[in-house]
């Protein structure tokens, strides 16, 4: 009997054997990056071009699935309700850690609450632009004129969307109101304001700046307190007028918060090597700058980014139409 109970423990011990290892060695299939918003807006550009090199080092494809939809939210549940296994990683923006926990207070979301970062990796301004032949100014002055005098329709990606905060923010400090229409994505957007159905349009510089200086359409200011790097003969809007105005959007990566600790640092690790100076290069080459944020200061640096989103959500009185 003693030899038989043996001789089952030992089988037993080698048929769980293969299994320990396959789960140690993480990653052993596909991973997926959700990304928030559709196909070709800057934050599905940002996702595509770190999936690669990631990929690349944890020796597994890295697909990009956009689940777009409530201002990021419907993104950001699909990642929270995922296996929290570490095979499901969020690309996480300012409005989806920022803008959402204010203007979507009750939706039951909460991206800084379920999701840890990985990794920053990219800033940029937004674009203030308008289509000549529907709106032909050359300046913020002229555009702060006609919506003083006729009834504007503007342009956003997307509710709670850094592109609907600027807009709401450069409304309050240039004193008129406009009709607010909401896309579901940069894309849509983009497609607008080039069939001149909007007026004005804030875009991030990775979607504009090609169609700009193709002559698609016209920028007249940046976001950001200083002039854009992909745009510099843009003003900002503090040049322009507007007094104390400075937005400048980020992308970063997440992973769920119970996700394992080795499967995190494998990831971190990971991330860290594919942000090299290739990665780098090829995110100035669609007009972003790259952001690299040191691993021992993510937590601070997403704890300061939450507060001041939030603050200028508040401050803006932004609210979903």
């Amino acid at each position: 009997m003693l030899n038989r109970r043996a001789a089952l423990g030992a089988a037993t011990a080698l048929l769980a054997a293969p299994a320990v290892r396959a789960q140690a060695a993480f990653p052993n299939h596909p991973l997926r990056i959700i990304v928030t918003y559709p196909p070709g807006g800057v934050t599905d550009i940002v996702a595509r071009i770190v999936a690669e090199p990631l990929g690349q080092r944890l020796g597994q494809p890295v697909v990009v699935e956009n689940r777009a939809g409530a201002g990021g939210n419907i993104g950001v549940a699909a990642a929270a309700q995922a296996e929290p296994d570490g095979y499901t990683l969020l690309l996480g923006t300012a409005a989806t850690h920022g803008v959402n926990p204010v203007v979507y207070a009750n939706s039951g979301v909460d991206a800084v609450r379920d999701f840890a970062t990985i990794g920053t990796i990219a800033e940029m301004p937004n674009v203030l632009s308008v289509n000549p032949k529907r709106l032909d100014v050359r300046t913020v002055g002229k555009l702060v004129a006609a919506g003083k005098r006729d009834n504007l329709i503007y342009g956003s990606v997307g509710n709670g969307s850094s592109s609907h905060l600027c807009a709401v923010m450069f409304l309050h400090g240039a004193g008129f109101e406009a009709t607010h229409v909401p896309y579901r994505g940069s894309a849509p957007a983009v497609t607008a304001l080039m069939a001149a159905e909007v007026d004005f349009l804030f875009d991030t510089t990775a979607t504009s700046t090609g169609y700009i200086r193709a002559g698609s359409y016209r920028g007249l200011a940046v976001s950001s307190a200083r002039r854009s790097s992909a745009l510099p003969e843009l003003p900002t809007l503090q040049e322009a007028g507007i007094a104390d105005y400075d937005v400048s959007v980020w992308n970063a990566l997440f992973v769920h918060r119970r996700t394992p600790p080795e499967a995190a640092a494998r990831l971190q690790s990971a991330f860290n090597q594919a942000m090299d100076e290739e990665t780098q290069k090829k995110l100035r080459g669609v007009y972003v700058d790259p952001l690299l944020i040191p691993t021992a200061e993510l937590p601070s640096w997403l704890a300061a980014e939450h507060v001041r989103w939030m603050q200028m959500a508040r401050d803006a009185g932004l609210a979903v139409d």
